[in-house]
């Protein structure tokens, strides 16, 4: 399976592009905070649905596609707490989310998936 053919990495993608645009305007002293960490958050998800795609086996595959689906998990509290915290608004927030909820249903497209490659 090529990666770059799969929605969930594009997707992902596109994600990060968003949340990077998004993050710029964060204060200054949140470079090496909350801003460095919704970066490493983000950027996990596509990296890791490509390495995932390196794999040999299907259930190597799938625990790289769990790591970018905790990715996910983690990067959706980051996003709450920079609401909080009033670094985005309520607008941002949303579209964000939206965003982030179809990269989690693709990523979940893709465990099931694998799954089905498991041989028991």
């Amino acid at each position: 399976m090529n990666y770059t053919d799969l929605e969930a990495w594009k997707e992902a993608r596109v994600l990060v592009r968003m949340v990077y645009d998004h993050i710029a305007s964060f204060p200054k002293e949140e470079i090496y905070g909350l801003q460095s960490q919704i970066k490493r958050s983000v950027i996990s998800i596509p990296s890791n649905i490509a390495e995932g795609c390196g794999r040999s086996h299907p259930k190597d595959s799938m625990r790289f596609f769990f790591i970018a689906r905790g990715s996910a998990y983690e990067l959706e509290t980051q996003l709450y707490l920079s609401y909080d915290l009033n670094f985005i608004d309520d607008t941002t927030l949303k579209e964000l989310l939206d965003k982030l909820v179809r990269v989690r249903k693709l990523l979940a497209g893709l465990i099931n998936h694998q799954k089905a490659q498991i041989k028991d």
